[in-house]
């Protein structure tokens, strides 16, 4: 595929807004999951909440869009300069250039949730009614958070959400990436955001797959997934010839559908094989050239054996990795670019993260866990992000030296 330059990006997670705040944490190996006390959920597992949410104000012009996921996109879009770079694309390549493409999974589903509460008697005094003031299509809708984002920078261009499960805001960079190199345009904003809520802590817990203790992926003994939110932004364009030393490239893509089960992964990791493989052919790499991988490692039992077996499948037992989702917590559908930003920060600080929590690697899983931050300087990243129903994606990520 076409190389592309992260011009821009920027990340919010639990562990705090912007790169700055999110590295410091993930350098000193803290993570910052809590005991859950969203909402009205009671439930005994851990959160990853992102600060200052709640507090967030859309401008007037699009207050129809505010709901908790629109407002963590708002929070995250202004962190780090992103915004700023933004602006300064479509001064140069223009509002129509510039696709947008997001992933989520929920959108802003608590909106939703919190309407069915307000249920108002219609005129002949039958229940059920929906609040006038609910505005589906702006918030709970999956194309809300892309509706809203292009319409927050008056983008013109294409643009669409993608909702698949947790890989949803790894396969935007794909889109992105195809409808630059077709020439449609010129530079994009990808990304994702997902938020807390009800119905997917419930809907985890009613799968049986929440950890009643902070997320030990590829751990020994491990109990399950800690839910997060987050939101993820990078700023897409076509590398330069000769790009700045220190740049963030998209190297290579890979994409695939195993089908194999509604909710669990194939158990050899079959399709996160051809995902993992197709990226480095895209990239036009071999196994050796990847210097980290930052795994989808969820720590449920059955989603890490079948990547575990899947990396080893495809690198041995000799690249580098771990799953930061022990320190965020799983961010669903904005996991693939929340991860992705976390390989580019960790090659541009050639320090590759540990995976927190976990203290005993599984024996089963023969990869080579990070359970201590390493310095390393690496070319190339991987970042692995598979979701429900066989959905999988891995980025190649490399850093100019």
């Amino acid at each position: 595929m076409q190389t592309l330059e992260l011009r821009h990006y920027t990340l919010s997670t639990c562990l705090g807004l912007g790169r700055d705040e999110n590295w410091a944490r993930l350098a000193a190996r803290e993570g910052n999951l809590k005991p859950c006390d969203f909402e009205t959920v009671n439930l005994p597992t851990w959160i990853g909440e992102v600060r200052g949410v709640d507090d967030v104000a859309l401008r007037a012009a699009l207050a129809d869009f505010d709901c908790r996921n629109n407002r963590l996109a708002q929070l995250a879009l202004q962190q780090d300069g992103f915004e700023e770079a933004v602006r300064a694309a479509i001064a140069e390549f223009g509002a129509d250039r510039i696709g947008c493409y997001l992933g989520t999974s929920t959108s802003g589903i608590l909106q939703t949730e919190l309407a069915y509460r307000r249920r108002e008697p219609d005129a002949d005094g039958n229940p059920g009614v929906l609040p006038a003031d609910f505005r589906y299509a702006e918030t709970h809708n999956t194309y809300s958070v892309a509706a809203f984002v292009a319409a927050y920078f008056g983008l013109t261009g294409p643009a669409l959400t993608v909702s698949s499960a947790c890989s949803s805001s790894a396969k935007v960079f794909g889109n992105a990436a195809r409808m630059i190199e077709a020439g449609f345009i010129d530079a994009a904003v990808v990304g994702g955001v997902d938020t807390l809520c009800l119905t997917t802590l419930y809907g985890f817990n009613s799968l049986q797959l929440l950890s009643p203790e902070p997320a030990r992926p590829y751990g020994e003994g491990r109990q399950g997934i800690s839910i997060g939110e987050g939101a993820a932004f990078a700023l897409l364009v076509r590398a330069p010839a000769q790009a700045t030393r220190g740049s963030v490239l998209l190297c290579g893509v890979g994409e695939s559908s195993d089908a194999h089960h509604m909710s669990s992964p194939h158990p050899e990791g079959l399709g996160a094989q051809m995902a993992m493989k197709d990226a480095l052919a895209s990239a036009g790499l071999t196994p050796e050239s990847i210097g980290y991988i930052n795994l989808h490692g969820t720590a449920t039992p059955s989603n890490d054996a079948a990547e575990g077996k899947a990396v080893h499948a495809v690198f041995g037992s000799r690249t580098p990795c771990s799953s930061t989702k022990g320190a965020t917590g799983h961010t669903l559908g904005a996991a693939g670019a929340v991860e992705a930003a976390i390989c580019a920060m960790a090659m541009t600080h050639d320090e590759l993260p540990a995976g927190i929590n976990t203290t005993k690697v599984d024996a089963e899983l023969q990869v080579d866990y990070l359970l201590e931050n390493r310095p390393a300087q690496i070319d190339y990243a991987l970042n692995n992000s598979f979701g429900f129903g066989g959905s999988n994606c891995s980025l190649v990520l490399g850093v100019v030296r």
